[in-house]
């Protein structure tokens, strides 16, 4: 799939920088983007973005030191430079393209501001479909990037075509912050999406048996709403085969049964991957059983992969899920180690958002609260100077 990727605000722009860093280290052609950005300082500190592509804007209102956590103002300077935002995109080019996806941090001003405003606006302008990948902060980044993060995801779900969502609670290591660990957040976030992305596309190792082209992944998104995304690797076994003997076919069946419970069948070892990565760690921990639709895939050595392997995974996850659309395919990659994907799309449970939205009604509620102490405050204390 060929993506347009725009970064918008800090944590965005890093994570496109990568995402082009893994497109230029396997000589790929999949990848291209653009960073937007209302601080200077931190388009300056990309290594991969070229220079052209680094947009700042709002300069006239805060100057390149960015909004800080006022995503209201965010917006607003999206909403007065988006026509120059559109036109950095066209310079770049998009008639090549299957998706544009917004990279952001909600939880920040830039970020959770701009996001739905420039979604909005590519939705009425382009053709191909609009997804967001969005970090939502864990709850101990404080009250008011939740706040905002909602803010933002309310409105994302009606501007987006799908919002894919990466909790930073949920990946963040135990007794670490979350800015100290935010390096390898985001190689997880690339490690999971970037397979995920690149599918389809024809590789030194040529096309899947099955190939899951642009067309499987935006049918498997168009429902909206939110998802999540599941991943798992199982290295590939380097041990020698034993030669064939004039009576080796005698208790193949028997061979086949230990093959697959010590996971050397090819067939097995495709079916556990695909189980662990929608039972592990998901990008947004959910009621799995909720999604709608889902979408498999499997990338490693062509003489890995198995299509009875990927019809059986796709198969068991239609069985666990809410809906009956499940799609997949293999991906051919050079690799020490096979890899399963898991989209599971427009889920309808999902505890962390329902979180998130509490912990904003409560910071709602405070801010009124502190807005009316302050306007109390000096009342009927003393004359003003003026009126």
């Amino acid at each position: 799939m060929r993506v347009f990727f725009i970064g918008y605000g800090q944590a965005g722009g890093k994570i496109v920088d990568m995402f082009l860093a893994m497109d230029k280290k396997i000589q790929g052609n999949s990848f291209r983007g653009i960073a937007v950005n209302t601080a200077r300082t931190d388009l300056m500190g990309l290594k991969h973005i070229e220079m052209k592509d680094r947009l700042l804007i709002g300069q006239t209102v805060v100057k390149g030191h960015g909004v800080g956590t006022d995503n209201v103002t965010g917006a607003k300077i999206a909403a007065d430079e988006i026509d120059t935002i559109i036109n950095a995109i066209d310079m770049r080019g998009t008639h090549d393209i299957d998706a544009f996806i917004v990279v952001a941090g909600l939880g920040g001003g830039t970020g959770s501001g701009g996001t739905p405003v420039l979604c909005r606006h590519l939705k009425r302008i382009y053709r191909e479909p609009v997804y967001v990948l969005g970090m939502i902060p864990a709850p101990e980044e404080g009250k008011l990037y939740s706040y905002n993060a909602a803010r933002s995801l309310a409105t994302l779900v009606k501007e987006a075509d799908n919002t894919f969502i990466f909790d930073n609670s949920a990946w963040k290591s135990e007794g670490e912050s979350v800015k100290a660990g935010y390096d390898t957040l985001n190689d997880e976030l690339v490690r999971r999406f970037g397979v995920l992305f690149r599918a389809g596309e024809v590789g030194k190792l040529g096309v899947g048996e099955m190939v899951v082209d642009s067309s499987e992944f935006i049918n498997t998104l168009r429902g909206g709403g939110i998802s999540t995304v599941g991943y798992a690797v199982s290295e590939v076994s380097t041990k020698s085969k034993p030669k064939k003997s004039l009576f080796s076919g005698f208790g193949k069946k028997k061979e086949e049964a230990e093959s697959s419970l010590t996971g050397e069948d090819k067939s097995a070892k495709i079916i556990g991957v695909i189980r662990r990565a929608m039972l592990g760690r998901l990008t947004l921990p959910c009621d799995y059983t909720t999604a709608e639709r889902a979408l498999v895939l499997v990338a490693g050595p062509p003489n890995e992969l198995d299509r009875k392997g990927v019809e059986k995974s796709k198969s068991w996850v239609e069985e666990n899920i809410a809906g009956v659309e499940v799609r997949g395919g293999d991906y051919p990659v050079e690799s020490s180690y096979i890899a399963g994907v898991v989209i599971l799309a427009s889920i309808g449970n999902a505890p962390r958002i329902t979180e998130l939205l509490e912990i904003a009604k409560e910071t709602k509620k405070d801010v009124l609260v502190s807005q009316e102490r302050r306007s109390t405050m000096f009342e009927d204390a003393v004359d003003p100077l003026f009126e």
